[in-house]
């Protein structure tokens, strides 16, 4: 027997307390009442958010009256009641500005689970330890980049898998230039994926444009653009990627 199965053993030899079945048929049916409690208090929650929506939904704004004197111009035009949401119309336009910015060309893609991107490698002297694990997915690591000594590394990245380069398409001029990766932004699949620099399809890559001669409107010149990744680097041997505009 395991070592660590010790309670099993001292059943067999000594058996359970006399009132077991008393103590777990008590317990299973509170556990009902407990159940229904807990979904009593959630139920609540959920009605106070909705309440709490249609509240701001119908809030109004009461206009102060100036108490004498000329009415000041941004007042001439408002009416004394004004009916509105919490959130002034410039803050979503704003918002609705910032989510049509970053429209990507793979809004969905497959998740990567942790099985795909990583494989265990076992180590010690018998082999019995498996922590380590070693990343199976192209991934980018940067110029000054030093590794962990091999004893405390728990993420290998192998250097056939590191990548520095990307093939990036300009999406209005139809052009694919061969451009540096400045670093990861986000892969959809994990945050742990972003901060090893793991690249699998759907990633947001920022990548060095200063090549390419592209301005703003005050004249400076662009540095750095973001790029998603729409292959599958790890098959295909490269990094394709389109330049989000």
């Amino acid at each position: 027997m395991p070592q660590n199965e010790h309670i099993d053993l001292h059943r067999k030899r000594h058996g359970r307390r006399l009132d077991y079945e008393e103590r777990t048929r008590k317990k299973l049916a509170r556990s009902v009442h407990e159940k229904a409690k807990q979904e009593e208090i959630f139920e609540k929650v959920q009605m106070r958010k909705l309440i709490k929506e249609h509240q701001e939904k119908k809030t109004k704004k009461t206009v102060e009256e100036p108490e004498q004197g000329a009415v000041p111009a941004y007042l001439l035009d408002r009416r004394n009641q004004t009916a509105g949401n919490m959130l002034s119309s410039a803050i979503k336009q704003k918002r609705k500005e910032k989510v049509g910015k970053y429209q990507v060309p793979l809004p969905k893609v497959r998740a990567v689970s942790d099985a795909e991107a990583f494989k265990v490698v076992n180590t010690g002297k018998s082999r019995r330890k498996g922590w380590k694990r070693m990343v199976t997915k192209v991934t980018f690591v940067g110029e000054n980049f030093t590794r962990k000594p091999a004893k405390f590394e728990r993420f290998i990245r192998p250097m056939g898998l590191r990548f520095k380069k990307a093939h990036v398409t300009h999406p209005e001029l139809q052009t694919t230039f061969c451009l540096p990766i400045v670093g990861v932004k986000k892969n959809p699949s994990s945050t742990m994926y972003t901060s090893l620099g793991v690249i699998t399809k759907g990633t947001i890559i920022e990548v060095n444009i200063s090549e390419l001669g592209m301005v703003t409107q005050g004249g400076k010149v662009v540095w750095a653009k973001y790029a998603q990744v729409t292959n599958n680097p790890e098959n295909d041997g490269c990094i394709n990627s389109v330049l989000l505009i």
